[in-house]
């Protein structure tokens, strides 16, 4: 689809896009986004928010959700280089509660789109990077929830990234069996 490499995860909805640039000596162009070959790849979404973080290594955000706002999110890094997840919380889903991961960096140009009904978290591997994500909802802070990132029970294989630094926020949450959150 024009430049963009759709491939679907294990996790239904879940897709690891490749994006084509073009360089030269001077540096390189890409589309971030296009919602002709989004919708044509069957990724029908109408985002409404664009969002920008940056961290330094070992930090780990996650794992959060929207509880009654979900949100699609299209993720990407543009410095650095993060382990992207995504956890199943779909009512009735045959993956409830998988993961699926992906190494993004501002090397491989890679994106993950996660549909709404999932956990988002990341892990920055590189000694800082600078995350940016599209949401098909806005950001509702009295909406904010999350599973504990290290959940035996889903048993994310997080790589190594030295000392570990999460929100006070993030040390808390509940386990997925404690939270009993379904999309």
């Amino acid at each position: 689809m024009g430049n963009f490499t759709f491939n679907e995860t294990k996790l239904k909805g879940v897709y690891i896009i490749d994006v084509k640039t073009y360089g030269d000596n001077r540096g390189y162009f890409m589309e971030t986004y296009k919602e002709s070959d989004f919708k044509a790849a069957g990724l029908d979404y109408n985002f409404v928010q664009d969002n920008q973080s940056s961290s330094r290594k070992g930090v780990l955000r996650g794992l959060h959700f929207q509880k009654t706002h979900p949100q699609a999110k299209l993720v990407r890094v543009l410095k650095g280089e993060v382990f992207d997840v995504a956890v199943d919380l779909r009512k009735g889903s045959e993956t409830y509660g998988q993961w699926v991961g992906a190494v993004l960096s501002e090397e491989n140009k890679r994106q993950f789109m996660i549909p709404r009904g999932f956990a988002h978290g990341f892990l920055v591997l590189s000694d800082y990077a600078e995350f940016a994500y599209k949401c098909d909802d806005v950001y509702h802070p009295e909406d904010e929830g999350g599973i504990m990132w290290n959940d035996p029970a889903i048993g994310i294989e997080w790589p190594e990234a030295g000392e570990l630094i999460l929100s006070e926020k993030d040390k808390v949450h509940p386990s997925l069996a404690e939270s009993k959150i379904e999309f």
